[in-house]
């Protein structure tokens, strides 16, 4: 396993050197997501160390996501997520020091639901840039004139 460790290691760091931002946005919020998930198997299994590193993991990204809002661009949607992203670090905090299985569990729950709703805003996004993209190609080819050679084409054929 050690052996393959190096080439899957190649390949998470050029899957994120090459990722777009809104991939790398998803790529981040399936770490905290699995480092969640990883620290409540350790609970379960009174890994405490393994436990607290998967915590405290899981904040880190959390944090990147509040470093990285821009408060001017994004106004009270930058604000709000701010707050929840506040919240959610602190109630890690909780968790890290009462093992509340609960508020990990609520934590996770909003983690997941932001990750769904980040990427319905890409998809779409992305739906309308490919619609843009269609409309200006299709505005270039509106003024060309069809002269009819399909007909010649279709005869040279038969």
């Amino acid at each position: 396993m050690s052996s393959a460790n190096p080439y899957l290691k190649q390949y998470q760091k050029n899957q994120i050197e090459t990722a777009s931002p809104e991939q790398v946005l998803i790529l981040l919020y399936d770490g905290a997501i699995q480092f969640l998930i990883k620290a409540q198997t350790a609970l379960d299994e009174k890994k405490f160390e393994r436990f607290y590193n998967s915590i405290v993991s899981c904040q880190r990204i959390i944090l990147e996501f509040m470093d990285t809002l821009d408060m001017e661009v994004g106004g009270e949607l930058a604000k709000n997520l701010y707050k929840l992203y506040e919240y959610l670090y602190n109630t890690l905090d909780t968790v890290n020091i009462k093992k509340d299985r609960a508020k990990m569990e609520e934590v996770l729950k909003h983690l997941k639901a932001l990750r769904e709703t980040w990427q319905k805003a890409i998809s779409i996004s992305n739906a309308q840039k490919s619609a843009e993209m269609i409309e200006k190609t299709t505005d270039r080819y509106d003024g060309i004139e069809d002269d009819d050679d399909d007909e010649d084409y279709e005869e040279d054929l038969v």
